[in-house]
């Protein structure tokens, strides 16, 4: 694909990714991602066949930006608990700018389209990865007593996905510094005196 070609489908994906965070997967139009570019729709499907497939790009640029930025955050720490509380900071606060990846990942307005489900399954699976990675160095160190590091991460990641919607993208919500330094202290300390 040449460069320009390239550049082109990358504009879409940004347009169309602004679009479906505006108007949702189904309300979203051809014609609305056409017109926000400036270009014929025909120009569109030229370069992607469907809204689904200019919607699988987004996704997928969303959750690889997700990936990218929580990696990046917790290269630069060395102790096991910064880069948990890294980890978990950055999530919430990545997760916020893509709201596209959040939603399909999430919701089942969009679980009939075959992409999403395996877009899930990979970001599932590379999620608990990572957190098993941070949970096993902290083991190594001694900075965690875990006995099973695989279902430990499976469980954090599972009460992350929980607290989110409560906790970070409600209308009420605190700070989100505050919000996660709670959350850490029940994931560090427990709940018992």
């Amino acid at each position: 694909m040449s460069s320009d070609k390239s550049e082109i489908r990358e504009q879409i994906v940004l347009t169309a990714s602004n679009i479906f965070s505006k108007y949702g997967f189904r309300k979203a139009t051809m014609d609305e991602i056409a017109q926000s570019m400036g270009k014929g729709k025909s120009s569109i499907y030229y370069y992607f066949n469907s809204k689904e497939e200019i919607y699988e790009a987004v996704i997928e640029r969303e959750a690889e930006m997700l990936r990218r930025e929580v990696i990046k955050s917790i290269s630069n720490s060395g102790d096991p608990k910064d880069k948990l509380k890294i980890y978990v900071m950055t999530r919430m606060k990545t997760f916020r700018r893509v709201s596209n990846f959040y939603g399909a990942i999430r919701t089942e307005v969009v679980s009939h389209l075959d992409f999403i489900d395996k877009i899930r399954k990979k970001y599932d699976r590379e999620e608990i990865h990572l957190l098993k990675d941070i949970l096993e160095e902290g083991v190594i160190k001694n900075t965690f007593r875990i006995k099973n590091v695989e279902l430990t991460a499976i469980a954090v990641v599972t009460a992350l996905r929980g607290l989110e919607i409560p906790l970070f993208w409600s209308n009420k919500r605190k700070n989100t510094e505050e919000q996660t330094e709670e959350l850490l202290n029940v994931l560090f300390y427990g709940i018992m005196r």
